[in-house]
Parts: structure tokens; C-alpha cells; sequence
């Protein structure tokens, strides 16, 4: 934690200072860069970042309101009388250099990890096997960006003697400024793969982007299986005197070297390091995890400590939640489950979350475990975590440990507390909790998915999980082709293309949307019970959801003569005046909307004649904006679109926004982005141009059974799965009541499972279909994946003849969605 003179602050970014002096000496208390995420440190300092998209300094005000008095900004415009401000020229670096400087007040070592992927699960193993001897500080979290280094590197204090801290780069000419904000003494690189590569020339040029992080480290961690990677890193090392714990599971030729021996539950694992023998089992059998486990047993090396003292932590190593997860519970609760670590840092990032997913009628509630390794007393703890729970208005605490529950006195929150996971399944009554959002918040060693199994609503094995860190990367894409000024409205519609409505609205609530829009009133008052208090546009508004329009502030799509003097007719008697409206028109799709100008006069003429209604915005949808062939015809309809609204704008005395363009015109024609646009498909990953969006969704289920059969046998309804060979089939229970289509059978459709992609034989059932799963070795159990990372959604609508839309919004509601958050 911070603890530094704000004027001392200044001196380090070479600032200039804004301030009335008795605030220039109070000791500044940690950072922050995200106004919605912000808790109360007794002085906290506000960096106003830069982005493509958002503007920190827009909200300064607002945390001035809250309480916050100390702020780096680079926009002079912005300083205050009643506030403190340093003026930089670049608000990241000077984040960047601030956390530079808090790093070289500490000379305990440093671990810096980067690498493709396995930087986090490296990092919290490492933490599990050494923290029983060490008080580690690491980063909250996957906190790996040009942001989160310099935020997790700030957490560093004199309480601490080991700091771990991973590193993630997407083009070059990053790594430099992480590489002087964690200045490394012992590198782990653990592996080179293809993310991010777009930006790069080659692997090769990444691989020398990462090494950078390690220029200046006294020992790097590397396999050396790879000749590529053993040939530039042994340069590397070479060049900058850096001495290598190199290993290899391939040769002895190396610092460490490792032989494995795979058993059903569990691999046994030796190492061969500096003539001696080391062996050790973990409860893995994957390689990821066979690979992670040694870059570990390579760091305790490089750290100089016995390596023996540490062989049975690796038996206790378990599974690492990379995403909090967002599930429906029972009793009408939500659970957000986080047993990924609990340390302060992590429960307010969680907390966070919990305040964007609970409604206002939904009770705040925090199942929390031991918080371990702060560096206070547990009586300073136990008040700060009360202090947070307030701020945070959590209505129950249940606190479950020793630690806290003997630091009872704390809390003024009303609160509960259990000895452990046992004695909580054993005395609280799950009932006890209804209509509330939970947060279940702790450490590993806890188990706390034992609790979240109770509190859960039972499953279909069949889920379909929501990545909504991805869905906000595909938003801020989308903002990258925006101005500033342009607003943002959401499909939401089809519950969010099948990825459940509430949610995803919170979500984008949270991310300061301007609009949503529900194809019925039904959607939008869902959405209002829930919380949810953006302006909502119906697309189809039927006559009979007038009033329920007017009771949940539902803003109608009108597109009719009739339409309209239906609607100003319907709200005559309830005393309202300039309610907002939209007006459709028809520039080409001939669907819904006003086509002539005599229409489209006399519906402007009942908005002259009427103060009950305010035209809010006049838009049309894009017969073909995907299509580089219907082009010319795009281009007609921008030409009707701009004229019809030249002309509404001159019958009427105010302005309104204009929209034509939906995810596809948003790519191709950004020009015509006018006040607002519309996006829909493209949010949940689908490109029509190539952009770098994330898939957001994947479709799984486990297979039941895993059965033989000869080659004269068959497998389904009609006898369709024929084989030509003895063969080894999967049955799962997933068909296409759950919505997969049934043109997918018959070795048409593919799923992939264990590694292999393996095709589906035979009709596709009701409830469950069968994977041809031969020379594979698979059982009940297995996650089967329908769509995702492996299987793209846009290659499952070419298979079944149609488009990705259909395929989303064909997810049964019956299919539970679990969300996962970092």
C-alpha cells in the first residue's frame, strides 16, 4: 500500500502541482483509475487515463462528490479549487512511473512472468507452494496490461519479501514499460503461441518483445524444448549476463531436466537438478498442467531454496479459477462465485461486480473466508474489510474461518460466522437467503465450491458460458470506430442473441451504453424489475403494452401512421407531456417503417400537434451492409435516409439523434455514423470484416456414456449413424430441444472433446446426440464443446446451411448461462 506525500508524488512524475499547501503533504494512500470500481482509502489519488474510448477526467467531479481530493491529470481544464491536482503530460505513464518508483523502494525479490498463456496459473502455484514460507505479494488476478503491472506493482509495501507479478503485451513496444515498472530479478518465460500475433511480423520478433521484460533479471526460467526459444533465450542470456535455469522434459542438456509418468488420477513427476533426484506428484494428468507445475519447480530453483522442503505442496496443487462466475441460484438468488484467492485487493475488485449484477431490490450479501498474508494486524484487517463492506452496502456478511470469525467485534454490518466450510453445510439453512445477490469470496484452500453447489440452482449438464470480459472488448472495438460523441444503442433483443438478457444488460449498464433495445415490452420490463435504468427502445411495440410503456419508461419504435396516433391517443389521460419516440423509416427493407412522404408528413404533423410526444430519434435499417455487392444499393439507402431526415428536421422546432447503421455498416461504413448507431451481432463476436473481436460464448456439455459397437451395428433413430469398423461412441446429453440444429447429425456437425475435434454420428435427438469418439480415449464425464474457442460459430452456421444469429438465438433457455468476469 501506498504511503507517500502527495508532493513527493508530484516530484517522482515530474509534475506540476495544483493544490493549496496543507494538502501537499497528506500521505497519498493507494491508486485508482476506475470511478465504479472505487472504494474509500483514507487518501486515495484519482489517475485520470486516456483511451480511445472513455476519458477519465470526465469523471472527476463525481469522485469529488464521494470524497476523493487527490488527482493526476493531463488536461488542465479540469483542476479544481476544492481538490488537488499534479499536471502531467500522459496520465499512463505517469501511472507507469509512479509504480517505476514504488519498485525500487523495496529490495526483496522480484518474479516477473510473461509469456502466450499459463502466466497466471504459473503465478498462483507459485504462491500456493511458497506462501506457508513467504508473504508474497502478486498480481490481483490476471492484472497484466500497460494498467494492471503498474496497479498491481503498486501494492507493494515493506510487510512483503516476495513479489510475483506477470506480464501481457499485444503489440510491440510494450514490454520496455513494464519491464521497468516490475524490474524482474528472476524471469519465468513460460511458453510462445499465437495470441495477439496479428500485431506481430513473426514469432520470432514477439519472442524477442517478451524477453525484454527480463533485460535487466539475474536468472531467467525457460524450457528449452522448443529450438527457437532454446536458441534466442540462450542469446539472450549470453548478451545480458543472465544466468539460465534452463529445462527440458526432452534432453538432459539442460539446468533441470524432467521425466513424467501419467497414471490415471494423477502424474508422478522427477526432476533431475545438480546430480541429485526430486520427485513429486501433482493431481493433473493434462500436459498445461504437467508443464506449469515444472516452470514451477524451476522457479523454487531459481529462488535458491531447497527444492525438497516444497515436493508435497505439488500434491495439493488444485485447479485455478482464471473467471468469476455469474450463476442463477436458487430462491431466486445470484450467485457470483470467486474462490479464485481472497486477499483485500480481489474483494474489492469482486465487490465491484457485485454491485454492478444486483438490482435495487436485491439484498447484498458476502460469503467471505480468512484473508491471509496483508501484513496487518487481524484486527486492522477485519476493520478495513468492514469499512469496504460498508461502503460496498452489503446487507449480510457470513464470514467463514477462524480469523474472522474471532475478529467478530469488527464488523457493524450484520453479519454471522462459521468455522469452516463443514460447519457452515452443517447449521445455516440455504433458505434463509431469498431475492439476494451473493458474492462467495475465498481462498482456494476453503473449497468454497461446496458451499456455491448448495446455493445453486441444479444444472443441465448442457451450459452455455457468457465470457463478458470478452463482451467488453468487442464493445470497446466497436467504440475504437466511434467519435467520442456518437452514442452507442444495444441490441438486446432475442435475449441478447441467446446470451441472457439481464445480465449482459448490467453489464452494459455498467459500461455506460447509451441505449438498449428489446423487440417487445415484456423484455424491456423485465429489464426494469431488474434493475436496469438506461433508456430502452421497443422495436415492435403492440397496442396492448401501451400502459406498460408508459408504467416501466419503454420508449416505442413508431412506424406508422397509426402507430403514432395510437400511441399519443393512448397516453392522453395519463398527464404526461414529451414523451421520447422513435420514428422507423423505410429506406429499402421494406419491413416495418414509413416509406412515403405523404406518411411520414402526416406522422410529423401529429408530433406537431401533440405535447404528450417527443421525437427522440428517426433511424432505418440496412438491407445488406455485409455485402460488398449490395453496396450501391447501401449507398441509395443513406441517400433516402439523409433526405427524409433533412426533412423532418425542418417541420420540427428541436433536433433529434439519427441512426441507420447496425454492426456490419458500423465496420464498413463509419462515415454514416451520425448521432447514434446500433449494435448487435458484432457485440457478441461476429465480424463481417475481419475486426479482432473475442468469442464471447461456448456451448458445452459432458458426455454420459461411453459405449463400443461393431461395424455392423448402427446408432441412432432411422439407423442413420452407420460405421465400417468396430468404433467407440459418446452419448451426450445435448440435442436440439437445447438448440442444436438437427441438419448438424450425420457426421455433418463436429464437436470437440480431450483435444480432437471428433464428428457427431447419426440423427441428433431430443435431448442428446452421439460422437463418434474412436482411438480416443475418452469417459462420462468429459467436456464436450459445441462452440467456442475451438469451434467457431460461424463455422457451425455453414455446416447447418444458415447464419451465426440464428445459431446464438436457437440456445434454449432451458440451457443455463453461466457468465465468467476476470
Amino acid at each position: 500500500m501506498l504511503n507517500i506525500p502527495f508532493q513527493d508524488i508530484a516530484k517522482a512524475l515530474q509534475g506540476k502541482i495544483y493544490a493549496e499547501k496543507e494538502r501537499i503533504s497528506i500521505n497519498i494512500s493507494g491508486a485508482i483509475t476506475d470511478s465504479r470500481a472505487y472504494h474509500i482509502e483514507e487518501n486515495p489519488l484519482f489517475f485520470a487515463l486516456k483511451g480511445p474510448v472513455h476519458n477519465g477526467h470526465h469523471f472527476i467531479d463525481d469522485l469529488i462528490s464521494k470524497g476523493v481530493r487527490y488527482f493526476v491529470i493531463s488536461d488542465k481544464k479540469f483542476i479544481r479549487d476544492d481538490a488537488a491536482f499534479i499536471l502531467v503530460d500522459d496520465t499512463t505513464k505517469a501511472l507507469q512511473h509512479l509504480a517505476s518508483y514504488v519498485r525500487q523502494q523495496f529490495a526483496y525479490p522480484v518474479i516477473g512472468i510473461t509469456g502466450s498463456n499459463g502466466k497466471t496459473i504459473v503465478k498462483e502455484w507459485l504462491y500456493d507452494l511458497l506462501s506457508k514460507e513467504n508473504r508474497i505479494i502478486r498480481s490481483p488476478k490476471s492484472y497484466n496490461s500497460q494498467v494492471g503491472v503498474p496497479l498491481s506493482v503498486l501494492l507493494m509495501d515493506e510487510s512483503y519479501d516476495l513479489g510475483i507479478f506477470e506480464a501481457g503485451i499485444s503489440q510491440p513496444g510494450e514490454m520496455q514499460h513494464l519491464a521497468s515498472i516490475i524490474q524482474p530479478d528472476i524471469g519465468i518465460l513460460t511458453n510462445i503461441g499465437d495470441a495477439h500475433q496479428e500485431f506481430f511480423a513473426s514469432l520470432e520478433q514477439k519472442l524477442d518483445e517478451k524477453l525484454l521484460l527480463f533485460r535487466d533479471a539475474k536468472k531467467l526460467v525457460c524450457r528449452i524444448d522448443n529450438p527457437l526459444v532454446a536458441r534466442k533465450a540462450k542469446e539472450f542470456c549470453l548478451q545480458n549476463k543472465i544466468e539460465p535455469v534452463f529445462w527440458s522434459t526432452e534432453s538432459e542438456e539442460s539446468t533441470i531436466s524432467f521425466s513424467v509418468e501419467k497414471n490415471a488420477a494423477y502424474c508422478q513427476i522427477t526432476a533431475h537438478y545438480s546430480a541429485k533426484y526430486y520427485a513429486f506428484q501433482i493431481p493433473f494428468t493434462d500436459d498445461s498442467a504437467i508443464e506449469n507445475s515444472c516452470r514451477c519447480f524451476a522457479a523454487i530453483v531459481a529462488l535458491g531454496k531447497d527444492p525438497k522442503s516444497l515436493l508435497s505442496h505439488f500434491a495439493n496443487l488444485q485447479h485455478v479459477a482464471m473467471r468469476l462466475e455469474i450463476k442463477q441460484g436458487t430462491n431466486q438468488n445470484i450467485l457470483i462465485n470467486d474462490y479464485y484467492n481472497s486477499d483485500l485487493n480481489s474483494l474489492t475488485i469482486a465487490l465491484s461486480v457485485l454491485k454492478q449484477q444486483a438490482s435495487e431490490s436485491h439484498k447484498k450479501v458476502l460469503i467471505l473466508s480468512d484473508i491471509q498474508q496483508t501484513g496487518w494486524s487481524l484486527p486492522q484487517l477485519y476493520s478495513k474489510v468492514n469499512q469496504l463492506l460498508q461502503e460496498s452496502g452489503i446487507d449480510r456478511l457470513i464470514g467463514i474461518g477462524p480469523d474472522i470469525g474471532t475478529n467478530r467485534e469488527q464488523f457493524l454490518v450484520h453479519a454471522e460466522f462459521f468455522t469452516d466450510v463443514q460447519d457452515f453445510e452443517n447449521r445455516f439453512d440455504p433458505h434463509s437467503i431469498r431475492e439476494s445477490a451473493i458474492l462467495i469470496k475465498g481462498a482456494r484452500k476453503f473449497r468454497f465450491e461446496r458451499i456455491s453447489g448448495m446455493l445453486q440452482q441444479k444444472a443441465h449438464q448442457t451450459v452455455l458460458e457468457i465470457n463478458l470480459n470478452a463482451l467488453v472488448n468487442n464493445l470497446n472495438v466497436f467504440r475504437g470506430l466511434l467519435k467520442a460523441e456518437t452514442k452507442i444503442m444495444v441490441m438486446v433483443k432475442a435475449f441478447s442473441y441467446g446470451s441472457g438478457d439481464v445480465e449482459i444488460a448490467r453489464l452494459l449498464q455498467f459500461q455506460k451504453v447509451d441505449y438498449l433495445a428489446v423487440a417487445v415490452a415484456d423484455e424491456g420490463v423485465q429489464l426494469r424489475n431488474a434493475g436496469i435504468n438506461l433508456p430502452i427502445i421497443v422495436m415492435n411495440p403492440e397496442r396492448d403494452s401501451f400502459q406498460n410503456m408508459l408504467n416501466y419508461r419503454l420508449e416505442p419504435n413508431l412506424y406508422s401512421i397509426e402507430l403514432v396516433s395510437e400511441f399519443a391517443a393512448g397516453i392522453s389521460d395519463a398527464g404526461i407531456r414529451d414523451f421520447p419516440v422513435h420514428l422507423k423509416i423505410d429506406t429499402g427493407m421494406n419491413r416495418l417503417g414509413l416509406k412515403s412522404e405523404e406518411e411520414i408528413k402526416t406522422c410529423i404533423e401529429l408530433l406537431q400537434n401533440t405535447d404528450k410526444l417527443k421525437l427522440q430519434s428517426v433511424f432505418s435499417h440496412l438491407a445488406g451492409s455485409d455485402e460488398e455487392a449490395l453496396d450501391e444499393f447501401t449507398r441509395e439507402q443513406f441517400i433516402k435516409f439523409e433526405q427524409t431526415a433533412q426533412f423532418i428536421a425542418k417541420m420540427l422546432p428541436y433536433s433529434f439523434d439519427r441512426h441507420i447503421l447496425n454492426s456490419g455498416g458500423i465496420e464498413r461504413f463509419p462515415e454514416k455514423q451520425f448521432e447514434m448507431v446500433r449494435l448487435g451481432i458484432g457485440l457478441y463476436g461476429v465480424s463481417q470484416t475481419g475486426l479482432q473481436l473475442e468469442n464471447i460464448g461456448t456451448l458445452k456439455s459432458t458426455v454420459s456414456q461411453v459405449k463400443e459397437i461393431s461395424s455392423t451395428e448402427t446408432v441412432g433413430y432411422n439407423r442413420k449413424g452407420k460405421v465400417d469398423k468396430k468404433s467407440k461412441i459418446a452419448i451426450v446429453p445435448i440435442g436440439y430441444a437445447d438448440g442444436i440444429d438437427r441438419k448438424l447429425g450425420n457426421r455433418n456437425g463436429y464437436a470437440f472433446i480431450n483435444g480432437n475435434t471428433v464428428p457427431i454420428i447419426g440423427n441428433i435427438c431430443m435431448d442428446m446426440l452421439m460422437l463418434d469418439v474412436s482411438g480416443l480415449d475418452v469417459g462420462p464425464g468429459d467436456r464436450v464443446e459445441f462452440f467456442g474457442a475451438h469451434i467457431s460459430v460461424n463455422d457451425v452456421a455453414q455446416k447447418a446451411g444458415t447464419i451465426p444469429y440464428e445459431i446464438l438465438t436457437g440456445i434454449s433457455q432451458r440451457v443455463k448461462r453461466i457468465y465468467l468476469q476476470e
